[in-house]
């Protein structure tokens, strides 16, 4: 018995529907990222609107975590942490704590070495240990980001975070709180350092964690003025995870 040409095409074309539909969805997840922001090195969000974002990179303890975490709950800021793989596993209750409170934790690669120095494959690897050690830690998915160590940026570090789906964010300003008091910083330069370089979609820098434990932790001192900046200048605190370009939006 002989079927009908159109029933046998009708049927192949339903097949080829199905296999492309079942292809997307096994993809992962970030895939989806690649595109718009691909080889970009972001220091600003892409607008014209007044919106900024707030990003704190840890690296060495979690001094300072605590208060900034309040003072983020207290406003109802969003932020997105950048950890080392190395910070993950050694404060991995610091993971939770973040992403317990809504905020995206990014990829600052394992050991913060600088990029312009390893191989693309060293490079691969840093980003990989960081990227299971963030997992394990926070139990939960990272946000979509690499921001590099020293912001050494490299062309092979981009191509190597977007074949992940991931994209490149650095910042506009950094307050330079990391430095310290020991280090000249002071509360009143770290917020004048924004003030001074404010504009719309501007990502600021800032650091939780002292190199020597019991510091002075600038930027956790600073927010509260930091966001009192943003707002008086009718700015809106915006996350990253919503506001830079990404699948569904």
């Amino acid at each position: 018995m002989h079927s009908n040409p159109l029933t046998r095409r009708a049927a192949l074309l339903g097949l080829t529907a199905l296999l492309a539909s079942t292809a997307a969805t096994a993809a992962p997840a970030t895939a989806a990222r690649a595109g718009e922001l691909d080889g970009e090195e972001v220091r600003r969000i892409p607008t014209d609107r007044r919106v900024a974002a707030l990003t704190f990179n840890a690296a060495w303890n979690e001094d300072g975590l605590a208060d900034v975490l309040a003072t983020l709950r207290g406003h109802r800021a969003p932020a997105t942490f950048f950890v080392t793989g190395e910070f993950a596993e050694a404060h991995p209750q610091a993971l939770r704590d973040i992403t317990a409170a809504g905020h995206g934790i990014g990829n600052h690669s394992h050991t913060h070495p600088h990029f312009r120095d390893v191989t693309l494959r060293e490079a691969e690897q840093e980003m990989d240990r960081a990227d299971r050690a963030i997992r394990t830690g926070s139990g939960a998915a990272p946000a979509p980001f690499f921001r590099f160590p020293y912001s050494e940026v490299t062309e092979q570090g981009i191509a190597a975070a977007n074949a992940r789906g991931w994209t490149n964010v650095e910042f506009t300003l950094d307050t330079k709180g990391y430095l310290g008091t020991e280090g000249g910083m002071t509360v009143k330069e770290a917020v004048s350092r924004v003030a001074d370089t404010l504009t719309p979609g501007q990502i600021v820098q800032m650091h939780v964690g002292t190199q020597n434990t019991g510091a002075d932790v600038i930027d956790a001192l600073a927010l509260p003025d930091i966001i009192a900046l943003l707002h008086s200048k009718g700015y809106e605190i915006t996350d990253l995870r919503t506001a830079l370009p990404g699948p569904g939006r």
